[in-house]
């Protein structure tokens, strides 16, 4: 009985983390399908290209919740078990990246499950296990993406930060080593969602957002490049 009870924890953190709110946001907002914008993907970075930086913003903000709620749900139901909580989180990680309710057919009548990244949820499994996590990986994680300007990356970094961050603590008997484990898991997840965009960041050519520092530095750099070449013109 016991474990159709943890499978039922972690079908539920699933299903939390299979709620697209950049989907529902953008359509809501403009009518657009998130899906066919830029990469496709269904979270806050693709949300802002769609419909602007306060449906990112809220889009963000919801995903980091799902991921927390999981966690708490896990919590309230299982609250003997540190390994419910971590699969709980792990599978809202899962349910966003590849979503029951963004299940489509794709030209050759495969089932296909669209969703994001993962880096927001990640950030709310981390949430919900530790609040702390919140002002310290989102803002590492912002510091990367306006700093480096490549969404990837910043996505990326933020597995990484629940790991530094969750080992330190682990360390000090602040909590427990296995969720040093969701942390592992959560990036393991985050690279493979990320697969073409690390391709393309090894070919050197994966978008980077203007507002970045790199961004406005390779603005710069193109401007000046038109400048010298409309001199040697003239």
């Amino acid at each position: 009985m016991q474990i159709l009870i943890d499978i039922g924890v972690v079908i539920i953190g699933y299903l939390l983390g299979s709620i697209s709110f950049g989907y529902l946001i953008v359509k809501i907002s403009t009518g657009k399908d998130v899906r066919t914008v830029e990469s496709g993907r269904t979270g806050g970075t693709n949300a802002m290209r769609a419909a602007g930086f306060g449906a990112g913003f809220l889009t963000a903000l919801l995903d980091v919740a799902k991921g927390a709620a999981a966690v708490w749900a896990a919590q309230a139901i299982r609250p003997e078990s540190d390994l419910v909580h971590v699969l709980a989180a792990v599978a809202a990680i899962v349910g966003h990246n590849y979503s029951f309710f963004m299940m489509e057919r794709d030209e050759n009548g495969m089932l296909r499950f669209r969703g994001g990244a993962g880096a927001m949820p990640a950030l709310g499994g981390a949430v919900g296990f530790w609040a702390w996590s919140f002002p310290i990986i989102f803002g590492l994680g912002a510091l990367v993406l306006f700093t480096l300007g490549m969404a990837s990356v910043a996505t990326m970094a933020v597995g990484l930060c629940v790991i530094i961050v969750f080992a330190i603590r682990a360390s000090l008997g602040l909590m427990p080593w296995i969720y040093v484990l969701y942390g592992v898991i959560a990036e393991l997840l985050l690279i493979w969602a990320l697969r073409p965009n690390i391709q393309k960041i090894i070919a050197g050519n994966e978008r980077v957002i203007n507002m970045s520092l790199a961004g406005k530095l390779r603005a710069r750099k193109e401007q000046q490049a038109s400048a010298g070449s409309t001199d040697e013109g003239g």
